[in-house]
């Protein structure tokens, strides 16, 4: 099955960003990797996924963490949750590793 990605104005801004800076388009490059795996398939092996204990949706929805990056000082992870309707994914935010 396939989702559709809807994005926040966090996740939104977050990309943004990514995108503005040259010296990130590394990151960004990883960043669009993962976005396009969770697509796809949100338990993809390679996304390392996981559930976010820290945070909840704003429906108290599960809220999960996706790999971008591993073994990278201040690696990129995606933070999302399933929703708002079926076969969708809602992202939150796209950040360096808190």
């Amino acid at each position: 099955m396939t989702y559709k990605l809807f994005f926040s104005k966090q996740a939104e801004s977050d990309l943004q960003l990514l995108m503005r800076k040259s010296d990130l388009k590394k990151r960004l490059k990883a960043v669009r990797k993962t976005l396009g795996l969770l697509e796809a398939n949100p338990r993809h092996p390679g996304l390392q996924t996981h559930k976010f204990t820290s945070l909840c949706g704003p429906k108290e929805e599960d809220v999960f963490e996706a790999y971008a990056e591993n073994n990278t000082p201040g690696a990129y992870r995606i933070f999302w949750y399933y929703g708002p309707a079926r076969s969708q994914i809602t992202v939150i935010a796209i950040t360096p590793h808190p």
